[in-house]
């Protein structure tokens, strides 16, 4: 593979550099492919390499010993993770499932930190994106102290609605999770999301069908949220 085939896929990561750039570092990557509820690596693994997201619907999960799924990130295209694997070289902590058909291109441990130690705007990025990982961690533990379910559901679909340009009357959240998702990213179970998000559709602030949120009151949803 050449650093000019991975500028190709116009990676958030890798924006704004030049082949130039990657002088001197072997680009080993390739794509893979996924089935909708195919697992692409599991917590505890002892793979090392770094993915990206280049389409399909991604999610990082922990599975409890009781069988019960934790959601902890939805990566949406062009995000990269298993970094933390490939800098310190111990097991996966999360697992990775495709929850639709999926692709990510796999880019080898040695190429990323080679990477990661001769291209500066890479290793800021990685960095920044690891400060961000521990504020949305914070910031996601003191909601789940001080938060009611109601309330961490409505600031998922704020969240959510920003997340995807869709904070305007009319506005639509497309590919979007599932009540059982939703209960699993903020802590929950699935019946009391369901409660709140038909609360919030008889209250007229949203409409919500398979897959799709239409925003009908963008205002009501952001006092209720914030």
């Amino acid at each position: 593979m050449s650093a000019a085939k991975l500028l190709g896929y116009n990676l958030p990561l890798f924006a704004d550099l030049t082949t130039s750039d990657f002088s001197g570092i072997s680009v080993d990557f390739a794509e893979q492919t996924l089935n909708a509820g195919q697992t692409l690596f599991d917590q505890g693994d002892t793979s090392f390499d770094v993915y990206f997201s280049l389409s399909g619907t991604l999610l990082a999960v922990y599975w409890t010993t009781h069988g019960r799924e934790i959601v902890y990130a939805r990566f949406p295209t062009g995000a990269y993770f298993g970094e933390l694997a490939a800098m310190d070289g111990t097991s996966r902590s999360l697992a990775v499932i495709a929850k639709s058909p999926a692709s990510v291109l796999c880019l080898n441990r040695s190429s990323f930190l080679k990477m990661y130690d001769e291209v500066p705007s890479i290793r800021n990025k990685v960095n920044t994106g690891l400060i961000a990982q521990i504020r949305t961690l914070t910031h996601k533990n003191m909601e789940m102290t001080t938060l009611s379910v109601a309330q961490r559901t409505i600031r998922y679909i704020y969240r959510l609605a920003n997340d995807h340009g869709a904070m305007t009357v009319g506005g639509v959240i497309l590919d979007a999770p599932t009540h059982a998702e939703i209960a699993g990213s903020i802590g929950a179970n699935r019946e009391m999301v369901s409660r709140t998000m038909s609360r919030l559709s008889r209250q007229g602030v949203i409409k919500s069908s398979r897959q799709k949120i239409i925003i009908v009151d963008p205002d009501a949803l952001k006092s209720a949220a914030t």
